[in-house]
């Protein structure tokens, strides 16, 4: 078994793209409509799928198979409440110079300092959401001053 990607349903999906490409730097890698973007990083896929576009473009899909209303219905979780029960963790070589290129684009929502925490191993990181109230947790190389 491989591990394929992991997505997020959205509300909004050109703003997520949008927020996407400047949190990781880097242009959406592969989309099929404005249903579902792709970012390849390294093997390791984040995605975004329109929580909207199935109910939008019903004459678009086909499906097979018995509905599902918990997985199925995109919309229903789109405007679910967010959980926050999955972070999502990006890693950084010099914390504090990303920290000031995410607060830099304005983009970050309730964005944190730079904090530290030691359970079995130090951590430097800051925290923000995305603009569905996905958590978003960058750690990496820090010096405290």
């Amino acid at each position: 078994m491989r591990f394929g990607s992991v997505y997020l349903v959205v509300r909004d999906f050109d703003k997520s793209v949008s927020f996407y490409e400047k949190v990781l730097d880097m242009k959406v890698s592969a989309v099929n409509g404005k249903r579902f973007a792709m970012f390849n990083n390294e093997g390791l896929n984040p995605c975004l799928m329109s929580g909207y576009y199935d109910d939008q473009n019903r004459s678009r899909v086909i499906t097979k198979g018995d509905y599902w209303e918990v997985y199925d219905n995109q919309s229903k979780i789109a405007d679910s409440a967010n959980n926050r029960k999955v972070f999502i963790n990006l890693c950084v070589e010099d914390l504090r110079a990303e920290y000031e290129r995410i607060k830099g684009l304005g983009i970050a929502e309730q964005l944190t300092p730079i904090r530290y925490i030691e359970v079995f191993s130090p951590y430097w990181y800051f925290t923000f959401m995305d603009p569905d109230g996905n958590p978003i947790e960058i750690a990496g190389g820090y010096t405290e001053i």
